[in-house]
């Protein structure tokens, strides 16, 4: 029954019935507040040390939302129109919802930015698979509302170190892409600035100070920072507002440091004094880590593009929800 009321609702906005997927189910239910906590342990450097209890909180609350964004990003990899319709009608039932909006820690601002540029890049997956959408101004006005209070947060309340971060470069990424959706300038200039800002920030050898000074993570975070500033990069370029080569190409600066090092960790290891997260058994590094290198092969004026090219196809189709599902299609050369 609620299928069947699902596709009438639907129709005046331009969906015919068969274009909607007949296993079309219900959107999930919506999450409007979140009020984790930080993962990691207080100490004097801070980010360094996991509090696995504090972690399991956060992931708990927060898998409703990346579980989501995971079926999201599988059912539009298929790049087929009724389950690009599929997608739009359940994100706009979390737009209409006000999802998101009720963020009750520092942390959850800190980080919500992933989130929402999962979100907008699905959604231009998904539009991209339908053409034009009825659904597409209600999640609009919702992404460049989630996107509004993200602007006064980090320019208002997030803290010195972190302005310069990864997760600032995430917020920017939800920005570029809600910008990519709605079509608004002032979104898009404070993508294209807050890109610019953190990329501004390496240095001579590529390493990002602020992700430097997280000990044996240093280099997962310069590599999760990596695939927020290509991709909000490769974004704007789209949009006519190129930031890559700012500061004397820094992103290629940023891209080689994390790529030479990828291999031993060496390199960061040197500035930290730690050997990293990837080489002393904590974690294993995989394929979503470099989903990046397919938006990053669109820039023009990039080097590295015969070894990233080479590595890429050794793991091809690359694919990360964060990132909106399967890169390899999405940044595909035409």
């Amino acid at each position: 029954m609620r299928l069947i009321v699902l596709i009438s609702l639907l129709i005046p906005f331009g969906f015919s019935a068969p274009l909607l997927a007949a296993t079309c189910v219900s959107a999930p239910e919506p999450v409007f507040s979140l009020a984790y906590g930080s993962r990691y342990v207080e100490s004097d450097e801070p980010g360094t040390v996991i509090d696995s209890k504090a972690s399991a909180a956060a992931e708990k609350e927060l898998k409703p939302v990346d579980n989501f964004l995971l079926d999201l990003a599988k059912m539009t990899s298929g790049n087929k129109p009724s389950s690009g319709a599929c997608a739009l009608s359940q994100i706009a039932v979390w737009a209409r919802a006000n999802a998101l909006e009720d963020l009750q820690s520092p942390t959850a601002r800190l980080t919500v930015g992933s989130r929402i540029a999962s979100f907008g890049l699905i959604t231009l997956e998904a539009t991209k698979q339908v053409g034009h959408s009825g659904e597409l101004a209600d999640i609009g006005a919702w992404l460049d509302r989630l996107v509004s209070r993200q602007m006064v947060f980090w320019e208002e309340e997030a803290s010195s170190g972190a302005k310069r971060g990864n997760l600032r470069a995430w917020a920017a990424l939800g920005a570029a892409a809600a910008a990519a959706v709605t079509n608004d300038p002032v979104t898009r200039s404070w993508a294209a600035w807050s890109v610019s800002y953190v990329l501004c920030t390496a240095g001579p050898d590529g390493s990002l100070p602020q992700e430097m000074r997280r000990g044996k993570y240093a280099l997962h975070y310069q590599l999760h920072a990596v695939s927020a500033l290509v991709v909000a990069s490769a974004l704007l370029e789209r949009q006519g507002s190129p930031v890559h080569l700012t500061c004397d190409a820094a992103l290629d600066r940023v891209v080689g440091f994390a790529m030479d090092d990828v291999d031993s960790g060496r390199r960061t290891a040197q500035i930290t004094g730690k050997t990293q997260s990837y080489f002393d058994g904590t974690e294993v590094l995989k394929p979503f880590s470099f989903a990046w290198i397919e938006a990053y092969l669109t820039l023009d004026h990039v080097s590295r593009h015969r070894q990233l090219e080479h590595f890429a196809a050794r793991h091809r189709p690359l694919s990360y929800s964060k990132l909106g599902g399967n890169q390899t299609r999405m940044w595909a050369r035409e």
